[in-house]
């Protein structure tokens, strides 16, 4: 079969572009990378994706708050395309810096204006900068390349990364449409996690979400820096692993895409 194109899309102050089109590769993807001006400049770009990935890192400097800006920038110019990739049957990822971009564009929240959304990221409850490996479980989720259940190490490097909601009701509802896609937990997979295993005070203890069909997908770690067994600092002590748990979370994003095409 043939492989499925993913597209990693940048922008001024990404930095993690490199490692996530190498996670796609090795997952069986043609990746490439292309900065959001040239797709602005011609839309009809993303026709031939059937992945889209918004890198992680610190998009213009993140000086107006973290995404802003590029999101409100890909909201006004490529909205409506976004929407449409998903309903083609599209998937969309974005990692940490592209989680909050993909926050800022209101995709999780299609039928909402900025005004009326009910979640958001917000500054980590630390108060500052969290840089350190955590366990994430996978919730009853839509998104069609997680598995319920199950437990994995990444690495997480964010400032802003703390989920927040409206009030319980709106978390009630995103929980019953299956959007609440991944939760920090203990290593251990069981138990409420305090800091720093929930590294950022999300409520609910919420990594990650999905809009309402499932195939677009935000969550604050990197998958992308956990590709190989060498990399989790305790290498050593988990045993002989082939990869690293982030190489099988792109490559069954790329599984999916390809059952699809």
């Amino acid at each position: 079969m043939s492989r499925p194109k993913a597209l990693v899309l940048r922008s001024t102050g990404t930095n993690c572009q490199d490692e996530t089109q190498r996670a796609l590769a090795r997952g069986g993807a043609d990746a490439e990378i292309l900065h959001t001006n040239r797709v602005i400049e011609d839309p009809s770009r993303l026709d031939p994706y059937s992945i889209l990935v918004f890198a992680g890192g610190f998009s213009f400097g993140d000086d107006l708050g973290a995404g802003r800006v590029w999101g409100a920038q890909l909201r006004h110019a490529l909205g409506d395309r976004l929407q449409r990739h998903l309903e083609r049957g599209g998937l969309v990822l974005g990692v940490c810096n592209g989680f909050q971009v993909l926050m800022e564009t209101g995709i999780f929240e299609p039928d909402k204006t900025p005004a009326t959304r009910d979640m958001a990221l917000y500054a980590n409850a630390s108060g500052h900068y969290e840089c350190r490996w955590v366990h994430l479980k996978t919730l009853n989720t839509l998104c069609p390349w997680l598995t319920p259940g199950e437990c994995f190490p990444v690495p997480m490097a964010h400032g802003e990364g703390r989920f927040v909601v409206r009030n319980l009701a709106a978390m009630e509802t995103l929980a019953a449409a299956r959007q609440l896609a991944l939760a920090y937990t203990p290593p251990s997979g069981e138990g409420e996690p305090s800091y720093p295993d929930n590294p950022n005070g999300s409520m609910g203890h919420i990594a990650g979400v999905t809009d309402p069909s499932g195939r677009a997908l935000g969550l604050m770690p990197h998958p992308e820096r956990n590709l190989d067994p060498w990399n989790h600092p305790e290498a050593a002590w988990l045993g002989r692993r082939s990869e690293g748990e982030g190489a099988r979370f792109y490559a069954r994003m790329v599984e999916v895409a390809k059952a699809e095409a």
